[in-house]
């Protein structure tokens, strides 16, 4: 008893230090709100508020709805059938997530806009003259579809994962009891798959308004835009901070109706023979539609916007040196490479210690620990600014015995912006790591328990083989979206550190997304190498 009671407390211990790490940022925002209302907030609050309430509220909610019926089609398409081209959309589908959403939404209105390749084709080609306003995307219908192209992998990548590994006796036991495959996917699939499709929508729904360069470029004004704006444009930061715990607010309702969507239920292994689900080989019309599908959705939100890009990259050839952009893929690997290592290790320290410890504040902890991803990255950075200047003026004394003459070392290095990227996107490793213990449930943990092996060994022994493919699912969403974090690099990157999201947005911001191309295809080579390799491992895993 003694050495389970130590070892509990070593997680709790671990998991409550990171926990209140990651949850500093919003203590700042909350402490924000309570401070006094200037001219500006009252303004905001009296006129405009609702109506970035209003929009916001229709962004996330049809791209949640959108990306769950893409993703989750494809998902099951992809775990229980075999059809032509399946290996290769099977990993392809989750490209789309290499292109930062404002890249696509710069590359797509290049595409249909006025001198873009479609209305050039219809008029010098077909002589067909079309009413420009049918083609225009910039608005709130223009941003849902850059939305669910670019987002939906989230969905599908993680309901993947955990349908490809479920017991084929809960399938053969449907259809033993004459269900069909419509009433299989309704009666069986969607509620074993509820927490993997909820995890990933919500990961949908907070990226989407964390969204700055979309609803920028498009003219939507969203919470995220008026942060910006107030601070940037306004000079504002007290008022942006009040905005920012809005939203805060926003995504606390959003997260209950979350909880209240996975329900109690869990669904896990209860024994150890588990038997993958086996392949169904469509013939025929069925297997050339599904082909097509899978195509259709590969083309809309990779083929087509990459095609752009490269025929851009021909264009601006030579225009832009680079020499310069090995060192930028470097140093994007690197910070990106680093963090995602770290975002992981510190989901699974934390989600074991929710497993561990039982009781409320161990079930609520953790789930505050995500919102940091609904805080704007340029409002993290100031409070990480803020946080590392101060633990700087307090190691200064230690600094000049070592013989270090600046007083700012910690804040002028890579380990703030780290930092940054852990309490910014640790909502994406955590959730990909939650599906993956409410999967393997409890019952092999306990096993190992009553036969005598600790806490730990049972973790590294049981808990991470049995997760692997949870681990790399997390691990790619988390590495993929630092590489193309923005706000967070500028504002926070050492002098003289660029990489490649910074120069591409740098081009993109000043019109020229032609020159943006280069960096924004490189983006899209490392993601997509980095896709392809962790789906190799994966085909380790039963499927």
């Amino acid at each position: 008893m003694r050495r389970f009671l130590v070892n509990v407390n070593s997680w709790t211990i671990s998991a409550t230090i990171i926990i209140l790490l990651l949850f500093l940022p919003n203590l700042a925002i909350v402490s924000g709100m309570f401070s006094p209302s200037n001219e500006n907030w009252e303004h905001i609050k009296e006129f405009v508020l609702y109506k970035y309430l209003q929009t916001s509220i229709i962004l996330v909610s049809v791209t949640a709805i959108l990306t769950i019926l893409i993703g989750l089609s494809l998902a099951w398409l992809i775990a229980q059938y075999q059809f032509p081209l399946r290996n290769f959309l099977k990993w392809a589908l989750i490209l789309p997530l290499s292109i930062p959403p404002f890249i696509g939404a710069y590359t797509y209105h290049g595409i249909v806009n006025y001198t873009g390749v479609i209305q050039k084709t219809l008029r010098n080609q077909f002589e067909i003259a079309v009413n420009p306003a049918y083609f225009d995307i910039m608005n709130i219908p223009g941003a849902i579809f850059i939305y669910t192209l670019f987002l939906y992998p989230y969905v599908y990548t993680i309901t993947r994962i955990f349908l490809s590994q479920q017991s084929a006796s809960l399938i053969e036991s449907a259809r033993m009891m004459g269900r069909g495959p419509w009433q299989i996917f309704y009666k069986v699939v969607l509620p074993i798959s509820r927490v993997s499709i909820i995890g990933g929508a919500s990961l949908v729904v907070l990226e989407v308004l964390n969204d700055y360069g979309v609803v920028k470029y498009y003219g939507i004004q969203t919470f995220s835009t008026a942060i910006f704006q107030t601070w940037f444009g306004l000079g504002d930061i007290e008022s942006s901070i009040k905005l920012a715990a809005s939203l805060m607010g926003l995504v606390i309702f959003i997260l209950v109706i979350e909880k209240l969507l996975r329900g109690k239920k869990q669904y896990s292994f209860s024994t150890t023979k588990i038997r993958p689900l086996p392949l169904v080989r469509l013939k025929g019309a069925k297997a050339a539609w599904a082909t097509v599908y899978g195509m259709f959705i590969f083309s809309l939100g990779f083929l087509i916007p990459v095609i752009q890009l490269i025929d851009w990259l021909i264009l601006t050839w030579g225009k832009i040196p680079a020499y310069d952009f090995l060192t930028h893929v470097k140093n994007s690997v690197m910070v990106a490479g680093i963090s995602s290592i770290l975002i992981i290790l510190f989901a699974l320290i934390v989600g074991n210690f929710g497993r561990l410890v039982h009781g409320r504040i161990a079930k609520t902890l953790p789930k505050l620990t995500i919102l940091g991803y609904s805080i704007p990255g340029a409002v993290i950075a100031v409070a990480v600014v803020t946080a590392f200047i101060a633990i700087d003026k307090s190691l200064a004394p230690l600094y000049n015995l070592m013989g270090i003459s600046t007083t700012l070392l910690l804040s002028v290095s890579l380990v703030m912006l780290i930092s940054a990227y852990i309490i910014r996107f640790f909502a994406i490793g955590y959730n990909s790591i939650e599906s993956g213990y409410d999967k393997i449930g409890t019952d092999f943990r306990d096993a190992s328990r009553l036969l005598g092996m600790g806490l730990t060994k049972t973790f590294f022994k049981v808990d991470i083989p049995m997760m692997k493919g949870a681990i790399i699912s997390g691990f790619i969403l988390v590495f993929i979206d630092i590489l193309k974090e923005i706000p967070l690099t500028l504002i926070l990157r050492p002098f003289n550190f660029e990489t490649l999201s910074t120069k591409a947005f740098q081009y993109a911001s000043d019109e020229k997304i032609m020159e943006a191309s280069h960096a924004s295809l490189l983006i899209v080579g490392i993601s997509a190498l980095a896709i392809f390799v962790f789906h190799k491992l994966l085909e380790k895993e039963p499927q």
